[in-house]
């Protein structure tokens, strides 16, 4: 395989455009590049979360999610094309059901926080659903793989759980929210 990136600088975006996997250009504030740029700010996310001290099975989960969310970049800058499947959806589905079930059943809305590792995950999941927002916005006007719908919808839930699952891991309680604090 050649290289990818020979040139790491094109001097192409200086006037405001970019150019899409397809070679088309469309504009940097484009609701596709703002998908974009949400869906890589939610990998980045992960990556920190991936310096954390977390059980070699969530780290495993987290890494197979990087490769997703690049292959999930990858449809949205090549219009048409589609990589993520009902399969993705479906593994997502399982991992939160497998570890929901060992968590005790949620009375109170939690807040984000707990340990830093799950802090960490909170701030993945409004990323996530940031993104979310952002690619169903692209879809209103530009057909997306519903898979992938599907799938940053379901990657929030596992975040959510996840972040519960952390701070269980580390012993430290989730953070309730009280209505009535002062």
């Amino acid at each position: 395989m050649g290289y990818r990136l020979s040139k790491i600088f094109t001097r192409t975006g200086d006037k405001g455009s970019t150019g899409l996997g397809d070679g088309s250009k469309t504009k940097k504030f484009s609701d596709r590049i703002i998908a974009l740029g949400a869906i890589d700010e939610l990998n980045s996310m992960i990556g920190l979360m991936l310096t954390e001290n977390l059980p070699s099975k969530i780290n495993k989960i987290l890494t197979v999610i990087q490769h997703h969310l690049f292959n999930l970049g990858g449809e949205i800058s090549m219009p048409g094309h589609q990589i993520i499947q009902k399969k993705d959806v479906l593994e997502l589905e399982n991992i939160i059901t497998t570890y929901n079930k060992n968590l005790p059943p949620l009375k109170e809305f939690i807040l984000p926080g707990g340990s830093r590792a799950a802090a960490f995950c909170h701030m993945a999941r409004t990323i996530c659903r940031r993104a979310e927002q952002a690619i169903f916005k692209l879809n209103s006007k530009n057909s997306i793989n519903a898979y992938s719908l599907q799938y940053i919808n379901r990657l929030s839930d596992l975040l959510f759980v996840l972040a519960r699952v952390i701070n269980k891991h580390k012993k430290v309680k989730d953070v309730f929210w009280k209505k009535n604090i002062s």
